[in-house]
């Protein structure tokens, strides 16, 4: 199984949207941009809402199969490990392989040592093509290279003969996660990292990294952009470098995670996949379900109602809605509007502070990332707010596509 060289994670915590997802992309095909949509959820985000991956499944085939799609699609079992990978094999057949939680654990000393000797001929000054200075990679860094990541490359390669073993080899793709941790890798650390998955056996066809700056929820990137933009370019070189030096699939790609609303940066993206000839996952996932908030909101009436108790509830349960999330996202309390203050507010106030405009004085991104977050009160309410998806179905749909298309997919794809 392939996965094509451009594709999006198009996360969907309460499958009523795969339709209006799949209108984006088959839009976006229309215009130039051809690019898979890849159906996401986590354990977590199951745990939360009450669903399972089966839903996923069925959401996703249920929006192909009206749109008459004849494209390649995927579902994605995201985030998972070996505790929490076996609800997912039947119906997933995308695996995200988190292993963030091993980066620093050491491995045996024999199984460094091995790795370290099998990648001397890396030592020295290293020129990889599409990067300006060569890698100086000496044996302490190598070393310690090792030390670091070692442990969570052989997690993963674990976890993927594991789904191997039930699913069948080739019959899947393979994502390696490693962006939830401190640090940023370097371009050394990531080739390292590529030898150790060939190594393991691991055919990796998009590999997540932590890249540097702030990859808030929802919200704009927070940091350098001339410094992301090198980081992202020096990653495409190494991936290029290590397909031919290591034996690794010639489609293996980057894929950007928590990557939705990250405007400044589409553009550097899109340029850069274009100069190396390079494709890309953009793994979105809350997005969508703000749009479904904004869309009720615009509603007025019974769905402008309900948006504002989802704010009222999350405001006042802020320390357990945001502790799980508590690493991505930044939310001043101070700038919080007090629930009485939302109370007034009429379709424009409320749909002006959650969407996504930074152009508008009213957008407040802490509103924003308090409701991203914020999803298990609208879970809470059951069919009560999945009537009322129902109902406003159509100016829902309308917010959710016009998200995806001209948000995400044009600046990234088309422009």
């Amino acid at each position: 199984m392939r996965l094509p060289k451009f594709s999006m994670g198009i996360g969907d915590r309460f499958a009523h949207q795969g339709v209006a997802q799949l209108d984006a992309v088959i839009e976006a095909g229309r215009q130039g941009a051809v690019v898979a949509p890849v159906w996401n959820k986590s354990h977590r985000e199951h745990s939360i809402v009450g669903s399972s991956p089966v839903d996923v499944r069925h959401e996703a085939d249920d929006a192909v199969q009206s749109r008459g799609w004849r494209g390649p699609y995927f579902v994605d079992a995201d985030h998972i490990g070996l505790g929490t990978v076996d609800a997912f094999i039947e119906s997933s057949d995308f695996f995200t392989l988190d292993v963030a939680d091993s980066i620093g654990n050491k491995a045996q000393p024999a199984a460094i040592e091995a790795f370290v000797q099998a990648n001397r001929k890396l030592l020295g000054s290293l020129s990889v093509p599409g990067i300006d200075e060569p890698l100086e990679i000496s044996q302490d860094l190598l070393q310690a290279t090792a030390e670091k990541f070692l442990l969570a490359v052989a997690e993963a390669g674990r976890i993927y003969r594991h789904i191997a073993a039930a699913k069948g080899e080739g019959n899947f793709v393979t994502e390696v996660s490693m962006d939830e941790t401190e640090q940023p890798q370097t371009p050394v650390e990531m080739l390292l990292i590529l030898a150790a998955v060939a190594a393991e056996g691991i055919p990796a066809q998009t590999i997540a990294p932590r890249f540097t700056g702030r990859f808030n929820k929802g919200v704009e990137y927070v940091g350098d952009v001339q410094r992301f933009t090198q980081e992202f370019e020096a990653d495409l070189a190494v991936i290029d470098f290590a397909v031919q030096r290591f034996g690794l699939p010639e489609n293996l790609k980057l894929s950007v995670h928590s990557g939705s609303d990250k405007f400044s940066i589409y553009g550097p993206i899109g340029r850069a996949i274009k100069r190396f000839d390079a494709g890309v996952h953009l793994k979105t996932a809350g997005t969508t379900w703000l749009e479904e908030l904004i869309g009720l909101a615009a509603a007025g009436g019974d769905g402008l109602a309900i948006a504002k108790s989802v704010y009222r509830s999350a405001h006042g349960r802020f320390d357990e809605l945001c502790g799980p999330y508590a690493s991505v996202i930044d939310i001043n309390r101070e700038q919080l509007p007090l629930p009485h203050e939302v109370d007034r507010w009429d379709q424009t106030a409320f749909t002006s502070a959650l969407r996504h405009d930074r152009s508008c004085p009213a957008y407040n991104q802490n509103l924003r990332q308090l409701l991203h977050v914020g999803y298990k009160v609208a879970a809470e309410l059951g069919a009560q707010y999945t009537d009322a998806l129902d109902k406003h179905s159509l100016i829902v749909a309308e917010n959710v596509g016009q998200n995806i298309l001209e948000r995400h997919i044009r600046p990234l794809f088309i422009d």
